[in-house]
C-alpha cells in the first residue's frame, strides 16, 4: 500500500470503484442521497454546501504527505495537510484535511463548518463514521490512530472522537451498506417526513415528498424551491458575432467589436443563431459549469446543443431504451400526454375566448366550419368559448385516453388539432395598430407561410432545445422517444414530454405578444419561401417567451408555486422515477 497524492477520484488501480469517505458519510446520514450522488452523478450546490467548500479552501491549498514509513514519526512531528490515503483491502478513499501525529501515534483532523452539537457522543453518527473510516485508513498504511477529531469552524471548538468497537463495527457496516448500494440498480425510498430534507442540496432531485405522494402516501409535498444562481438564457443572434472568455464574463463582439458583455454566474444557457461562433476557452468554462450551449438556424430551427460528459447516470438510459421497445409503456405514455395536451388546449381557449374575433370577415362564422353562423346561444356572445367546441373537445380528451394504438392516437391528435387551430384566432384581441392582420387558417410550418405560424413555429422550437437540455440534464436521452418514433437528428422524448406544455408555454407566448402589441405585422417579412421574423421582433418574441418560461403557476398535483423552467425539471425527473419503477405512474401537467 502506497499514500496516494492524486485527488479522491473513486477509482482504484485496477478499474475497480473505491468508495468515497465522504460519500460513507452521506450513507449514514441519507442512503438514497448517496445513492444519488455514488451511483447515479447527481449533485447540486446550495448555501451550506458553498460555504463548506469555502472552509476548505485554505486546508486543500497545500498537498500534504506522510513519512514512508510509519515508524519515522518517532523522530518528528507530523502536521500534514490534504492527505490523500486509498485501501484496496477497506475499498475507500479519502483526502484527509489535517493529519497530526508524534511518537504516540498520529490523529485525523475532518474540518467541519458548523457548530458543534450538543449531543452524547459529541457529534452525529455520519461525522463520527467519516473521521472513523480515515482513521482505518491510516492504520491501513501502519500508523497508529485511535482517535480522530472533528474541527467545527462555526464553535471553533474541537470534539475529540475515540474508535472503540461499536464504532469501528457501525464503520465497516457503513462501508459494506455502501458497496452493496452501489452495485444495485434499485435506489432507495426517501425519507419519510425528515427534517434532514429541509436543508439538503438534492432535495429538488430526489423530490422525496413528490415520490411518497405519487406512491400513495397521503402528506402534502413541501414546495420546490428553484435553484438559487442558475441565470437565465443568453441569446445571440447577431449575424457572424464571436463570445470569447475574459475572466468571468462573456464578451460578445461584431468585427472584433464588442457590443455586449454578460457575466458567467448569470448564464445558464448560451443560445446562438445563425453563424455566430465562440473560441475554445469559452468552450471548456462552459462546459466546466454546466452551462449548455444550444445552436439555432436563422430561421429558428434547433440545430442540436453542446455539453461536457453528459449525465453519468446511465442505469436512467437503460431504463428509458428497455421501456422504449414496450409498446404497453409507450401507448399509455403516449395517450397520457396527448389527452393532457388537448385538455391544455381546452383550458387556453376557455380562458383566452374573445367575443369579438380578431379579423372582422370571421365576425359571423362558426368555429370549425366558416360556412357555417354561430347560433344564439352557443356561448360567444358573452365572451365565452362556444359550448359545442368544448364539448366536442372534451370528447377529443376521452378518445385520446381510451385509444388503442399510437396510430389511432395519431388521428385523434390531428382532428383535435384542427379543431383548436380553428379557432385560434378567437384568442387574438383587435387593436387599431394593425393586429386584426393577423388570421391563421390552418396551421402550416414547413414553412410557415403566415405571422401567427411563424411565431408558433419559433416559439415550438424553443421549446424543443428547452426540453432537450431539460431531459439530458437529468441523465434522460432526448432522441429516444416513445409517442414520436426515433428519427435521425430529432428529439423525440423532447417532442414527446413538450406535448402538454405546447399552448401552455409556447401557444400562450404567441397569443401575449400579439395581444400586448409586442410584435406587429411590420416585424415580419415574408418572400415566396415562407414567412419570418425580423430581428427587433424576435427579440421581442424572445422576451416574451422568456416571461413566460419565468412565470411561477401552480402545480395541479403538488399544489406548490413553481416556474415553467424549474418544473420541465421535475417533470423529467418524475419521468425518470417512472422509467425505473419508483412511482407507479408518470403523472401529466395539466393546468385547470
Amino acid at each position: 500500500m502506497s499514500v496516494d497524492d492524486t485527488k479522491d477520484s473513486g477509482l482504484g488501480p485496477e478499474g475497480e470503484h473505491l468508495i468515497p469517505v465522504r460519500i460513507l458519510n452521506e450513507y449514514v446520514y441519507c442512503p438514497r442521497l448517496a445513492h444519488l450522488m455514488w451511483v447515479q452523478g447527481e449533485f447540486a450546490h446550495n448555501a451550506d454546501t458553498v460555504e463548506g467548500r469555502i472552509r476548505h479552501k485554505r486546508v486543500d491549498r497545500e498537498k500534504g504527505s506522510l513519512p514512508a514509513e510509519a515508524n519515522e514519526t518517532a523522530k518528528t512531528k507530523i502536521h500534514a495537510q490534504s492527505v490523500s490515503l486509498s485501501s484496496e483491502r477497506l475499498g475507500i478513499t479519502a483526502k484527509i484535511d489535517l493529519v497530526e501525529g508524534d511518537a504516540g501515534g498520529v490523529v485525523p483532523v475532518d474540518y467541519k463548518k458548523g457548530k458543534r452539537p450538543h449531543v452524547a457522543a459529541g457529534a452525529y453518527a455520519p461525522e463520527r463514521v467519516q473521521v472513523c473510516a480515515q482513521g482505518l485508513l491510516l492504520r491501513e498504511h501502519g500508523f497508529s490512530c485511535d482517535s480522530g477529531i472533528l474541527y467545527f469552524h462555526g464553535s471553533r471548538e474541537r470534539v475529540l472522537v475515540r474508535f472503540d468497537n461499536e464504532l469501528i463495527a457501525e464503520t465497516l457496516e457503513g462501508i459494506e451498506g455502501l458497496r452493496q448500494l452501489a452495485v444495485s440498480s434499485q435506489i432507495p425510498p426517501p425519507l419519510a417526513d425528515s427534517p434532514k430534507c429541509a436543508r439538503c442540496s438534492l432535495l429538488g432531485i430526489c423530490l422525496p415528498d413528490e415520490v411518497r405522494f405519487l406512491n400513495r402516501c397521503r402528506v402534502a409535498p413541501r414546495p420546490v424551491y428553484a435553484a438559487a444562481g442558475k441565470g437565465l438564457p443568453l441569446y445571440v443572434q447577431t449575424p457572424r458575432a464571436y463570445l470569447r472568455k475574459d475572466g468571468d464574463q462573456i464578451i460578445v463582439e461584431e468585427k472584433k467589436e464588442k457590443i455586449a458583455e454578460a457575466r458567467l454566474n448569470d448564464v445558464s444557457q448560451v443560445v446562438l443563431y445563425g453563424s455566430s461562433a465562440m473560441s475554445t476557452p469559452l468552450m471548456h468554462e462552459c462546459m466546466t459549469r454546466e452551462i449548455t450551449v444550444t445552436f439555432m438556424t436563422y430561421g429558428g430551427w434547433f440545430v442540436g446543443h453542446m455539453v461536457g460528459t453528459g449525465h453519468k447516470n446511465v442505469e436512467n438510459r437503460t431504463c428509458q431504451y428497455r421501456a422504449s421497445f414496450d409498446q404497453d409503456v409507450c401507448l399509455k405514455l403516449a395517450r397520457n400526454w396527448i389527452a393532457a395536451k388537448i385538455a391544455n388546449c381546452r383550458t387556453l381557449l376557455r380562458r383566452n375566448w374573445k367575443s369579438s374575433p380578431g379579423s372582422p370577415d370571421r365576425d359571423n362564422r362558426k368555429w370549425g366550419n366558416p360556412r357555417e353562423e354561430i347560433k344564439p346561444g352557443q356561448g360567444d356572445d358573452d365572451g365565452k368559448a362556444p359550448r359545442e367546441l368544448m364539448q366536442v373537445m372534451r370528447n377529443d380528451i376521452r378518445q385520446a385516453a381510451m385509444a388503442q394504438s399510437l396510430n389511432s392516437l395519431l388521428g385523434i391528435e390531428g382532428n383535435s388539432a384542427r379543431h383548436y387551430f380553428q379557432a385560434f384566432t378567437r384568442m387574438l384581441s383587435v387593436s387599431d395598430n394593425g393586429l386584426k392582420n393577423f388570421d391563421l387558417a390552418s396551421r402550416n410550418s414547413r414553412p410557415p407561410k403566415d405571422p401567427i405560424n411563424a411565431m408558433l413555429s419559433f416559439a415550438y422550437a424553443m421549446l424543443t432545445r428547452e426540453w432537450t437540455v431539460a431531459l439530458s440534464a437529468v441523465g434522460l436521452d432526448p432522441y429516444r422517444g416513445f409517442y414520436h418514433q426515433p428519427r435521425f437528428g430529432r428529439p423525440a422524448l423532447a417532442l414527446d414530454m413538450m406535448e402538454p406544455f405546447r399552448p401552455l408555454v409556447a401557444d400562450s407566448a404567441v397569443i401575449m405578444a400579439v395581444n400586448n402589441g409586442e410584435v406587429r405585422p411590420e416585424d415580419f417579412v415574408t418572400t415566396a419561401l415562407g414567412c419570418n421574423l425580423k430581428t427587433p421582433g424576435r427579440k421581442r418574441f424572445i422576451a416574451a417567451f422568456e416571461r413566460r418560461m419565468e412565470q411561477e403557476v401552480t402545480h395541479p398535483i403538488f399544489k406548490y408555486r413553481i416556474s415553467y423552467r424549474r418544473l420541465f425539471e421535475v417533470q423529467s425527473r418524475l419521468l425518470a422515477r417512472y422509467l425505473t419503477g419508483e412511482i407507479p405512474r408518470y403523472p401529466n401537467f395539466v393546468t385547470r
